[in-house]
């Protein structure tokens, strides 16, 4: 990996798109929602799409019940086997130690990844602290300039999700347009009832919606939304094949896709 600027990786390109990224806004973005409102893979084609613009950008599985990093792309795709919870279990979490555990993709040069490992849980490595946890989004926020996260959904014992969502410049909460995913949602965020967790940073996202689920019953069931991000065919056929990182090229996929673009503007202006 060459480290030049704030980028953790450099394959080839012109020096004009450290110019081009510095230009944009860039920032940090947790991605959160209830379960199985499609908080992951909102969170990886957001950080794909980035990367495919030439924008270096990390992406952080937060999840240690059920590690996502072995299931959004072939483990033969990735170039090494590191792990989240290594630099978690430091005393002390500085850029040297990140880099170094950075999981990078053979294909998509300008995409970094952080996660758990296949087999890995909550208890593989020693407990860390929420001091840990910010040290590392701070670290990441050094190395690079784009961050997107994928949160957990149970904040309660989950720190680094926790501390994701009140550190991030900007956090997309996900719901599906159901009553239990906005009465999840009710019910966590008194759990988040601190100063640093800034109601003006959320986006109000309808996720998953399928034909059936008219604009005006979203509206009723989820308030206003600022994104819809619509059902795809082809983008359930990739999570459940564990391929999230591939293209979606299918005809379906379109207004997904035009709704990503739309994230990606407001969110990181570029």
């Amino acid at each position: 990996m060459n480290f030049k600027k704030m980028s953790i990786f450099h394959r080839g390109g012109a020096e004009d798109d450290y110019e081009q990224e510095a230009q944009s806004s860039g920032g940090v973005l947790a991605v959160w929602g209830s379960p199985g409102s499609g908080k992951t893979v909102t969170a990886v084609k957001l950080a794909k799409a980035l990367a495919d613009k030439k924008r270096n950008v990390a992406l952080v599985l937060c999840d240690m019940t059920a590690p996502m990093l072995p299931c959004i792309c072939p483990g033969s795709e990735l170039e090494c086997e590191r792990s989240l919870g290594t630099i978690l279990a430091a005393a002390r979490i500085g850029e040297s130690l990140i880099k170094h555990n950075c999981v990078t993709h053979k294909r998509l040069g300008y995409l970094t990844i952080l996660g758990m490992q296949k087999g890995e849980n909550e208890y593989t490595y020693p407990p860390y602290t929420e001091k840990q946890a910010t040290e590392l989004l701070d670290g990441l926020r050094e190395i690079v300039p784009y961050v997107v996260i994928d949160c957990g959904s149970y904040i309660a014992n989950d720190i680094l999700s926790a501390v994701a969502l009140m550190e991030a410049d900007s956090v997309l909460r996900l719901a599906n347009c159901d009553l239990k995913s906005v009465s999840y949602l009710s019910s966590q965020l008194p759990l988040l009832g601190d100063a640093k967790w800034d109601a003006d940073k959320q986006y109000k996202v309808a996720a998953n919606i399928k034909p059936q689920q008219a604009a005006e019953h979203i509206g009723k069931v989820l308030g206003s939304v600022a994104f819809k991000l619509p059902y795809s065919a082809e983008l359930e056929e990739q999570y459940l094949a564990g391929n999230l990182l591939a293209d979606l090229t299918m005809k379906d996929s379109r207004p997904f896709r035009k709704e990503l673009e739309k994230i990606i503007r407001e969110v990181f202006g570029c």
